[in-house]
């Protein structure tokens, strides 16, 4: 703080109005207090400090109209303002009756030799606030950054643990960034060398193609299929197959995936010969081999139609809950069922397809639960009802029946459904109305309780009829 240099000179004949304007507008409240602390007068220059009453403090001390904690603050200032060459400010905080305290920086300075003090106040409230912003974004911050952490030790210790030789790879410049144990044991190399190498050094000069192949694939899809090939310096040979995963920022990596070839030639034996392989590819109806949990380790053609797939890859791994059922509830009963009996035949379900599509379905499966491994085998057919309603039905085409009503059930929210039977009724009720008065709309609308105008907007609505015609 830098005074003024001749004080005397340059304000010595202001008018004690003149100042006491100057001392008004120079903070947001000031306090005229006399040498036994209590305040004598008051100018209040912020309309919401007015508001918490502080005209009430006049002719009370001022060290009784602040809180608890912050009536030291005050005697230090009463006791500072005649000693101290440069005035200190202190932040205290007045009771409030309309929520949190009011705080106010204030700083004290005496003007007369009886002890008299200015006293002039700051409203904190705006720097309180941000302060309270500031805090809780930093509490949101760290809750959003647990999150993350948890996240990131779910991911690695799936990373670490899987079976599977796992790459990720950086598609903007084919760098290896990082990959799992699996894979460093493969290629026979530590997981540390694979840092920063290029994706194509790590395979045979010959198999390059193939992985271009790869990434030229899915540039224009989600999954690519899968590429047998060699690792470089190895005979032995490879599945190659891989994933992108795309970024908020733009980057784009790789997840590719390794598995020997004998491993998943071994794997096909188990689900049977290369011939029945070959019929049950072949098959009209859709087919499909799952775990005991769902979880589908071969489909034919036919299912991957109905799922709206191009390739067994994106199938595999997924459970089949995915597709088939109008909620997961359909396969906990096929599972059920399927763990009681064995077999299970014509279950109605839907197969919701990749992109939105539904259709009906009849499903038949059985279990070869002692088999090694154990398995499920589950047959897909387009059902053979017709009087469903096809999922893209417009709401203005209504069912007519409460068979096709309650097989709506599960496909459409209950709300909807809800509506679309009060719809049924009320046009039912006006068609009625219209045959009861020979179509008579004046009268139809008095029978109905309804206005004219509410009767042609009802018949627009159902098409019912020239809803333009006035009969009245």
């Amino acid at each position: 703080m830098k005074p003024f240099k001749l004080p005397k000179k340059s304000l010595g004949d202001l008018s004690p109005d003149i100042v006491a304007r100057l001392i008004g507008m120079s903070a947001d409240v000031a306090l005229v207090v006399d040498a036994k602390g209590i305040i004598r007068d008051i100018a209040v220059e912020n309309e919401e400090i007015a508001k918490e009453g502080a005209e009430r403090w006049l002719d009370r001390p001022w060290v009784d109209t602040v809180t608890l904690e912050s009536r030291p603050k005050i005697l230090e200032l009463l006791s500072d303002a005649s000693k101290a060459p440069l005035p200190r400010w202190r932040q205290v905080n007045h009771p409030s009756t309309r929520g949190r305290d009011l705080p106010v920086r204030y700083t004290a300075v005496e003007v007369a030799p009886e002890g008299r003090i200015i006293a002039l106040g700051r409203d904190l409230r705006a720097v309180s606030k941000l302060q309270q912003q500031i805090v809780d974004a930093q509490r949101q911050m760290e809750t959003e950054y647990q999150h993350l952490r948890a996240s990131e030790t779910r991911y690695r210790a799936l990373f670490y643990s899987t079976s599977e030789a796992v790459m990720i790879v950086d598609t903007a410049n084919h760098k290896v960034i990082e990959v799992n144990p699996r894979a460093a044991e493969l290629a026979g190399k530590s997981q540390r060398k694979f840092a920063g190498r290029n994706f194509f050094d790590l395979f045979d000069p010959d198999s390059a193609p193939d992985v271009q192949a790869l990434l030229a694939e899915l540039r224009t899809q989600p999954h690519a299929r899968e590429y047998a090939l060699r690792l470089a310096g190895q005979t032995q040979r490879y599945v190659l197959s891989g994933s992108v995963v795309r970024q908020d920022s733009g980057a784009s990596y790789l997840v590719a995936r390794l598995v020997p070839l004998d491993a998943t030639a071994d794997q096909t034996a188990k689900t049977g010969s290369s011939d029945v392989n070959r019929i049950i590819s072949a098959m009209p109806d859709a087919f499909v081999v799952t775990d005991p949990e769902g979880r589908i380790l071969t489909a034919n053609e036919a299912f991957l139609s109905l799922a709206q797939l191009t390739t067994e890859e994106q199938a595999r791994g997924q459970m089949l809950q995915r597709w088939i059922g109008r909620a997961a509830a359909d396969m906990g009963v096929l599972l059920s069922n399927l763990k009681e009996h064995g077999t299970v035949r014509r279950f109605n379900s839907v197969v919701q397809g990749e992109f939105g599509t539904s259709e009906d379905v009849e499903i038949s499966a059985v279990s070869a639960i002692g088999s090694n491994p154990p398995v499920i085998g589950f047959v897909v057919r387009p059902s053979e009802r017709r009087d469903r309603l096809p999922d893209n039905t417009p709401h203005t085409v209504m069912p007519r029946s409460v068979e096709q009503m309650t097989a709506l059930v599960g496909r459409v929210p209950l709300k909807d459904l809800v509506r679309e039977t009060a719809d049924i009724i009320e046009r039912m009720c006006i068609q009625a109305a219209l045959e009861l008065t020979k179509d008579n709309r004046a009268s139809a609308a008095e029978i109905l309780g309804l206005s004219r105008q509410g009767l042609y907007t009802k018949l627009r609505r159902y098409g019912i009829g020239d809803s333009d015609n006035d009969d009245a």
